[in-house]
């Protein structure tokens, strides 16, 4: 399989930012990892392996993000608004950096957002905020919901970065009919702490008349690397 590591000093963050390819060719997939977690996750917990034969045989192309999620979401040293402002450079390193990184090596005309728990939040977010860009997301026991983490603190970038805020007020045709053209996977399970949230935001996409598919899985410890291994394997 081919494997490569990317690092470079991203003038919109101010600081060296990695990534990792995995595959030569096929539907680009950019990958986001869970709170706190680095680029090599996907690697490390298994996700990667679980693709191989997609991979090596050019069907698709993994591309693993990093994060900045201790010093936004999860920075609890800095006021809020620093914090939400952080994620906003975050989004900014994505858009202008990390996606014509990926359309320099790949044309495909698709490009989907991936993750799990909050990497899941991260690819829905960025795939409803751009949907010209993203034509695709799949979130495997995401959470959309995080006002909770700023203390009560809430803005007009807050609000515009929790889907399940802005989603349900947006009547752009703009976005609409971009979302309706693109393909929208939420997996979570049963016992799976973010349920609720999945759920919700199924209720807004049919609220919106936005094509999506949420799949509830019966397996246990359903929000764990093993569960979310297999519904890769099974929805990507």
């Amino acid at each position: 399989m081919v494997r490569e590591y990317h690092q470079w000093q991203s003038p919109r963050l101010g600081r060296s930012m990695e990534l990792l390819v995995f595959g030569h060719a096929g539907l680009p997939a950019l990958a986001f990892p869970t709170s706190g977690g680095r680029f090599y996750e996907f690697e490390d917990r298994g996700m990667v392996a679980s693709l191989a034969g997609r991979l090596d045989s050019g069907q698709l192309q993994l591309f693993c993000a990093d994060s900045v999620d201790m010093e936004s979401w999860y920075n609890r040293n800095v006021a809020p608004r620093t914090r939400i402002a952080r994620h906003m450079q975050y989004e900014s390193y994505l858009l202008h950096e990390v996606v014509p990184f990926v359309r320099r090596r790949n044309r495909d005309a698709q490009l989907v957002a991936l993750g799990c728990s909050f990497g899941g939040y991260h690819a829905a977010n960025i795939a409803l905020r751009h949907p010209d860009v993203f034509t695709g997301m799949l979130s495997m026991s995401g959470a959309f919901d995080l006002s909770g983490f700023l203390g009560g603190y809430y803005d007009k970038d807050c609000y515009y970065n929790l889907p399940t805020h802005y989603l349900p007020n947006l009547n752009d045709p703009w976005y609409l009919e971009r979302y309706r053209r693109n393909r929208y996977v939420l997996a979570t399970g049963w016992d799976d702490h973010c349920l609720a949230q999945n759920q919700n935001l199924g209720r807004v996409f049919s609220a919106k008349e936005i094509p999506h598919q949420l799949y509830i899985w019966e397996s246990q410890n359903s929000h764990d690397w093993p569960t979310w291994q297999r519904m890769l394997q099974h929805y990507l």
